[in-house]
């Protein structure tokens, strides 16, 4: 190489490495994240499942992270309420904790004001659960086959309670409905707590929910599990029949996400898995859910993304079929 050309060369060089500090020397001194305390959103009633991993999460979160992590209830519509108030954040430090309903909600209520694919930003599958069906200790059926025969006899009086209209809950007793060709009468509550009072005190024939809402009660001998809403049994309950068993094409499990607003960048979704990542072996969060029929996930943004797409055009068949509207 000629002495000119490889002044010209070192000069360019030069150049690049004066330009390269004032270009990037501004992002490297901001501060990294979490720069403020952290807020995790449970857009539910309180009492409900969604906030045992949540505040479980948000424990572990603050000790890795360094910030407190705040968790906060922000119930209503479905879970619409507190969706807005966080997919309208742009600190970057504001998180929701959602259910598969977040696939439902749109389906049952087209101008509910959110396309999960457009104003949320996934983070991470967080769990997964079993759902069942419960009657009373002292109901006059106790079984699957017998719920099916007086709902067939008597069309339209046997009832079924959810957590709300267009939850998960509620979404696989209808489909159970619609697949067993039966007619019987949703009675929605407001969350989890409201939904187990009404079912104790007899308001309603069938409790549809999640082991963790179920088990404490059937363990007292108050309620009796007649299946699990999977396609197969559960670990936690292996004597329990599935849905499956009786009418096929039935099987739906309850999964709990973190989600964050469209504006999320990709590196702080990945922060909190990697965070996060540790519960996936022998932690108390992952035993937890164990003996309650479920299993801890933590699989990160794309595959959530990829269920919500995949389950978004299930339910609207399900809300068509099953013709459920908005309250």
């Amino acid at each position: 190489m000629n002495r000119r050309r490889r002044s010209i060369i070192l000069a360019g060089a030069a150049g690049l490495a004066g330009i390269g500090p004032a270009a990037i020397g501004p992002a490297r001194a901001q501060p990294r994240w979490p720069t403020r305390p952290i807020r995790i959103v449970i857009p539910y009633a309180p009492g409900g499942p969604v906030e045992i991993p949540g505040r479980f999460l948000a424990e572990h979160l603050a000790q890795r992270l360094g910030q407190p992590v705040i968790v906060e209830t922000r119930p209503g519509a479905g879970g619409a309420v507190g969706t807005k108030q966080v997919m309208a954040t742009t600190d970057g430090h504001s998180f929701i904790m959602v259910t598969g309903a977040v696939c439902i909600q749109p389906a049952v209520q087209p101008d509910i004001g959110y396309d999960p694919t457009l104003d949320l930003a996934p983070v991470s599958l967080i769990s997964e659960s079993t759902m069942g069906f419960a009657v009373r200790a002292n109901h006059r059926f106790r079984d699957i086959p017998g719920l099916l025969a007086a709902a067939r006899a008597e069309p339209g009086r046997v009832t079924y309670g959810s957590s709300g209209n267009g939850t998960t809950t509620h979404m696989a007793a209808a489909l159970f409905g619609v697949r067993a060709g039966i007619n019987w009468q949703h009675v929605p509550y407001r969350g989890g707590g409201q939904l187990v009072s009404a079912f104790l005190a007899g308001d309603v024939d069938v409790m549809s929910a999640d082991l963790a809402t179920i088990l404490p009660h059937t363990r007292e001998g108050r309620a009796v599990l007649i299946s699990v809403t999977t396609a197969g049994r559960a670990a936690a309950v292996p004597d329990v029949p599935s849905m499956a068993e009786f009418v096929p094409g039935t099987g739906i499990a309850i999964w709990f996400a973190m989600m964050g607003p469209r504006s999320t960048p990709r590196e702080v979704a990945d922060r909190l898995v990697a965070e996060m990542a540790p519960l996936r072996q022998g932690s108390p969060l992952g035993e937890r859910m164990a003996a309650a029929g479920g299993r801890l996930l933590l699989t990160g943004p794309d595959e959530l993304d990829a269920r919500i797409r995949q389950e978004l055009p299930t339910w609207r068949q399900v809300v068509a079929e099953a013709n459920i509207r908005p309250e």
